[in-house]
């Protein structure tokens, strides 16, 4: 039939990728893979900004238009400078830009508010161990209207840095980082302290979450709270497999599970699809859930994107390499826009 296009496998909505650091696309196979945080780390901080300008814009718009490609409709996305808006302005994805607030030596609160004059652009603490009690606080209970996007317990060492331990700890001690949060007794218990209940707030990688920080978290909010998973960039970074995801899925509560990619500095791709490999035993659905519906309400913009419907801006993708039998993705999968 004459127009009529024919493709293999599944469609479904336009992916939402809940947590990007596109800026640091200029970085792809810089830094060593599982070397653990503490060294992943130290190592942005020596290789970032060795490219020029140019050749990081490059980076960013091969990346941006990757995403795209693939079927990424929306994005959640870290930013530090600048850098990245000139390819976010013309890009066709939407991206919703966390500028992040961290610095234990001097903090870039100050900076990061310039930031505020481009579109879809809000402040975040980067962590609950990279940003003084001050401005923590500050940025966590003002513009409640808005979204945070807070990594959370990647690693066993945040814990261990509250309890005066861990490789966290003993690098700080070497460079001589100052903490005065340390009080709040436990990542988890810093973010109830400092967060209104009413808040959405995305909690990025959750490596080392338990049961206990699972249920004070959602006990304390009223408003929603995502919990966003970027497995590939754990396993880089770590050697970390997605574990939490069986805590998460066992709560009691509604769980809110979203997918992210992190960075190109930790990570080999910006694939959606590649992420949601990592997850073997969870049902086709419900990943596709994760990686459409729950991001596009986790960056509030539900209304728009996340599902095929009438009215809405989402895109179409074609996931082909799709095992039919049981509906489930193949190490073949692939996904690619059709609309």
């Amino acid at each position: 039939m004459a127009g009529v296009e024919f493709y293999a496998g599944i469609i479904c909505a336009g992916f939402v990728n809940a947590h990007s650091h596109i800026e640091l696309s200029y970085l792809h196979g810089k830094i060593a893979e599982g070397g653990g945080f503490a060294a992943f780390a130290e190592s942005i901080g020596k290789v970032r900004g060795t490219l020029s300008e140019a050749e990081q814009l490059s980076a960013i718009t091969e990346a941006d238009q990757a995403m795209w490609q693939e079927g990424v409709d929306a994005v959640g996305d870290i930013v530090n400078g600048s850098t990245s808006f000139d390819t976010k302005l013309k890009s066709p994805i939407y991206y919703h830009s966390f500028a992040e607030v961290f610095g234990l030596r001097e903090c870039n609160l100050e900076r990061q508010h310039a930031l505020l004059r481009y579109p879809h652009t809000s402040l975040t603490p980067h962590s609950t161990y990279s940003v003084p009690d001050t401005p923590f606080r500050e940025v966590c209970s003002s513009n409640i209207e808005q979204p945070l996007s807070i990594h959370l317990l990647e690693t066993e060492d945040e814990k261990s840095l509250y309890l005066g331990s861990g490789n966290l700890h003993s690098w700080y001690k070497k460079v001589g980082f100052k903490c005065d949060f340390l009080h709040y007794g436990s990542p988890t218990q810093r973010i109830i302290a400092c967060t209104p209940k009413t808040r959405n707030i995305l909690l990025v990688h959750n490596c080392a979450i338990s049961e206990h920080d699972i249920n004070a978290i959602t006990e304390h909010f009223s408003a929603s709270v995502y919990w966003v998973l970027c497995p590939r960039s754990n396993s880089y970074i770590s050697r970390i497999e997605p574990r939490s995801v069986a805590l998460l899925r066992a709560a009691e509560r509604n769980i809110n599970i979203c997918i992210g990619t992190d960075s190109l500095a930790s990570n080999w791709s910006l694939s959606i699809i590649e992420e949601l490999k990592m997850f073997h035993d969870i049902p086709l659905a419900e990943l596709l859930k994760w990686a459409t519906l729950n991001g596009a309400k986790a960056l509030g913009i539900d209304d728009r994107y996340g599902s095929i419907e009438v009215g809405k801006l989402s895109g179409i993708v074609n996931i082909s390499g799709v095992n039919l039998e049981d509906f489930s993705l193949t190490p073949q999968s692939q996904a690619k826009r059709i609309l």
